[in-house]
């Protein structure tokens, strides 16, 4: 049976490290975060908390707070190049499902909201864990620069690189999805965009959603290797000549937005695995199912992990015990999502325009039931309530 001075190591401070830190302490267990980073300040730019992860931070009591942080997504329509709606999801249904709305947020929004959570005493900055090892019942990791840390139970929430999930699956290298990404967040004084939208067209892919405090986060997606030296190098200046011929405000956007505001990455996760849970070791968020941003659900994902996580951990079964029922709770649900999204983003980075015809006429026409079916699959069911063995328990005290 797990106790208060239990310890956690929790190895990376990301938005799963972080949810899990607060939820771990509402429950009286002892954690500890371990972060690579010398300082913690959420990069990278917006993203969707859709009605799933509104109701898993309802369940950690931390939702009513979060929302003034984010903006209200009424809606968030696929369009063509031209600026037609191909995909009009009913973002009422799925919000009436959850009794839960859905927002856009800037990362480090979130992530100062978090920290101001929790103390700073157990945050440790600058330890990159580079291996673990197991010592009788306990489990011993190893930081880069030298230290260790010892703990009962270690969960591992330090992204889509992970050194320790490659030393538990070796298998497990991240893959290439065959598109880079640029994104920024720019100021919407002048564009006064009012509404979330996706742009599928010939030249790739680009999102837009405006966020609290007047500004606008934006993202560009365009097939290439990975790695590309050439396209490493584009500014807005190119990126400008590739989207100029799609509708607007697409090309006052990328006008409006500095070089020193843009963000590029290849766009990666990993290969769905067949587990989760190791023992006393667990796989939290990016570090066990990253995925491709197509369904905006990677953080979602990570704060469903914790809520779930939790509602285990609080029937005071063996930590092990614990582990596994979260794994089995949790598996199905994240792979389908991580092979959905893949499959997702390969149609809509299409470049033949044969392709691209016939996928946007059937887009158009196809009954709004049909498109809306995997994202009912994935927004319709209840996500506590999968493979939940044990009674509905309290929802975590926040006192």
């Amino acid at each position: 049976m797990h106790s208060t001075d239990s310890t956690f190591i929790i190895v990376g401070g990301g938005i799963a490290g972080l949810c899990a830190a607060i939820g771990l302490a509402k429950l009286g267990i002892d954690a500890q975060i371990y972060e690579s980073a010398d300082e913690l300040k959420g990069i990278g730019a917006g993203f969707g908390l859709a009605a799933n992860a509104m109701q898993a931070l309802e369940h950690l009591g931390l939702k009513d707070e979060i929302v003034p942080i984010g903006h209200y997504l009424a809606s968030y329509n696929v369009l063509d190049q031209n600026g037609n709606i191909l995909v009009e999801p009913d973002t009422k249904l799925i919000s009436q499902q959850y009794q839960q709305e859905n927002f856009a947020i800037h990362r480090a929004d979130l992530h100062q909201f978090l920290l101001s959570k929790i103390p700073s005493s157990q945050i440790h900055l600058g330890k990159r864990a580079v291996s673990f090892e197991r010592e009788g019942e306990d489990l011993q990791v190893y930081f880069a620069d030298g230290s260790h840390v010892r703990g009962q139970a270690l969960l591992i929430a330090d992204g889509v690189h992970s050194p320790l999930r490659q030393q538990l699956i070796p298998g497990s290298a991240p893959r290439y999805s065959g598109y880079t990404c640029w994104r920024a967040t720019i100021d919407n004084s002048s564009i006064q965009l009012n509404k979330g939208t996706e742009t599928w067209g010939a030249k790739g892919r680009f999102g837009m959603t405006p966020l609290v405090n007047n500004r606008i986060y934006w993202y560009a997606c365009i097939n290439t290797t990975a790695r590309n030296p050439i396209l490493k190098r584009w500014r807005t200046k190119e990126l400008l000549d590739n989207f100029k011929s799609y509708h607007a405000p697409i090309p006052t956007i990328l006008s409006e937005t500095k070089d020193s505001e843009l963000i590029t990455n290849d766009i990666i996760d990993i290969a769905p695995l067949d587990r989760l849970a190791f023992d006393n070791i667990l796989l939290l968020g990016d570090a066990g199912h990253a995925t491709t941003p197509n369904l905006g659900q990677g953080a979602c994902q990570a704060i469903e992990d914790v809520a779930v996580l939790m509602d285990e951990l609080q029937t005071h079964v063996p930590i092990n015990v614990a582990f596994q029922r979260f794994e089995k709770r949790r598996l199905e649900r994240v792979n389908y999502i991580c092979n959905t999204s893949w499959r997702i983003g390969k149609i809509a980075q299409w470049e033949n325009p044969l392709l691209i015809g016939i996928r946007n006429f059937l887009m158009k026409t196809m009954p709004n039931r049909m498109k809306q079916q995997q994202l009912n699959k994935l927004l319709s069911v209840d996500f506590m309530q999968i493979n939940r063995n044990h009674a509905p328990g309290h929802k975590i005290n926040t006192k």
